[in-house]
């Protein structure tokens, strides 16, 4: 059966290609999930949320592959929830005034 251990090994040599160092060094992976059947789930997210869509493309695909090979994974599936901006208060009458 894959370990999470064994995952974050291949994720080792997934590296930003913009940045040049590996999104485990940057702290890019939020989450690694194993199910007893096989399937893994991995959570990360990218360095800026303008990052260029073909170095988001790079780094999702060079995630499957590399775990992909990994003896045990029936079903691998990567999420980048993309950036969420933070929420936007409307100013109240306190501050609207000049």
């Amino acid at each position: 059966m894959v370990t999470v251990e064994a995952v974050e090994k291949e994720l080792e040599k997934v590296v930003d290609p913009e940045i040049g160092l590996p999104i485990t060094e940057m702290h890019l992976v939020d989450e690694i999930n194993i199910q007893d059947n096989g399937d893994i789930l991995i959570k990360y997210h990218l360095t800026a949320p303008f990052c260029p869509p073909i170095f988001a493309e790079d780094i999702g695909m060079n995630i499957r592959t590399l775990t992909s090979k990994l003896e045990g994974v029936k079903n691998n599936q990567r999420v980048n929830p993309g950036y969420t901006p933070p929420s936007v208060q409307p100013a109240t009458p306190a501050q609207s005034k000049t």
